[in-house]
C-alpha cells in the first residue's frame, strides 16, 4: 500500500498513539509472517481509531464486513459498551481460523463473533440495529454493502469505510482496475446521497465515516 500520509508524519502519529495489548502485539508479528498481503492489517493507528468510534458511540452491538486477521474487530472491542459484542463476516476460512484463535487467547472471546461465508447473506440474517459498522472488504461489494446495511444502522450510528481513498489510486484517471472504478463509485454516490452525511478521512488509506442525515 502506497502512503497517502507523509510516512514520516504517519509514523510519529503511530508512535504517539497508545500500544496495543501483548494480544494484539502477538497478532500482528504472526500475521505479517504467516498471511498473504499483511498491508491489509489496519495497524495501531487505526486500530485505536477504531477503538475511539466503538467508545464514543457506546457500542452495544458492532458489525464488521472483512475479518482478515482479527485484528480490528479485537481493536474495536476494548471500546464496546459492557454487554456489547462484535459480529464479524469473513469469506476465506484461512483468514477465519487464524482470526478465532487470536480472539480465543484475547480478553474478547465472548463478545466477537466471526462468521464465515458472503458478507451479503449474513446481514440478511441479521436484524441490528448496530451502532458501529467497519466496512473493509471487497472493494467491489462497497455500494452493497452499503445498502444492506444502512437500514440496520441505529439513529445515530456510524459506518466506517475503508481504503476509500486507495492509495491515492482515485485520483489517477488512468487507473481503471474493478477496484479502482468501484470506489471511485461509492466515494461519488455517497457524496450525493441525501440519506446520509459523509465525512472522507485521511487516516492510513482513507477512512469514510457515514451516519444518517437529519
Amino acid at each position: 500500500m502506497t502512503e497517502i500520509v507523509d510516512p514520516a508524519l504517519d509514523a510519529y502519529a503511530a508512535e504517539h498513539t497508545t500500544a496495543p495489548p501483548a494480544y494484539l502485539a502477538e497478532l500482528a508479528s504472526e500475521l505479517e509472517v504467516t498471511l498473504e498481503s499483511p498491508g491489509m492489517m489496519v495497524g495501531r493507528l487505526e486500530g485505536r481509531y477504531l477503538e475511539m468510534l466503538a467508545f464514543a458511540l457506546g457500542a452495544t452491538a458492532v458489525l464488521e464486513i472483512g475479518t482478515f486477521g482479527g485484528y480490528s474487530a479485537l481493536s474495536m472491542a476494548p471500546g464496546l459498551a459492557p454487554g456489547g459484542t462484535i459480529t464479524s463476516c469473513e469469506i476465506s476460512p484461512v483468514h477465519a481460523e487464524f482470526a478465532r484463535r487470536h480472539i480465543a487467547a484475547s480478553p474478547f472471546a465472548d463478545a466477537i463473533e466471526v462468521v464465515v461465508g458472503p458478507a451479503l447473506d449474513t446481514i440478511a440474517t441479521l436484524s441490528g440495529p448496530f451502532d458501529l459498522v467497519f466496512i473493509d472488504a471487497d472493494k467491489a461489494n462497497y455500494l452493497e454493502y452499503f445498502e444492506a446495511v444502512l437500514p440496520k444502522l441505529a439513529p445515530r450510528g456510524i459506518i466506517a469505510a475503508d481504503n476509500t481513498l486507495w492509495s491515492g489510486r482515485v485520483l489517477d484517471p488512468s487507473d481503471t482496475s474493478e477496484d479502482t472504478v468501484a470506489l471511485r463509485r461509492f466515494n461519488e454516490a455517497l457524496a450525493v446521497d441525501p440519506r446520509v452525511v459523509v465525512v472522507q478521512t485521511t487516516v492510513r488509506d482513507g477512512v469514510t465515516l457515514i451516519r444518517h442525515a437529519g
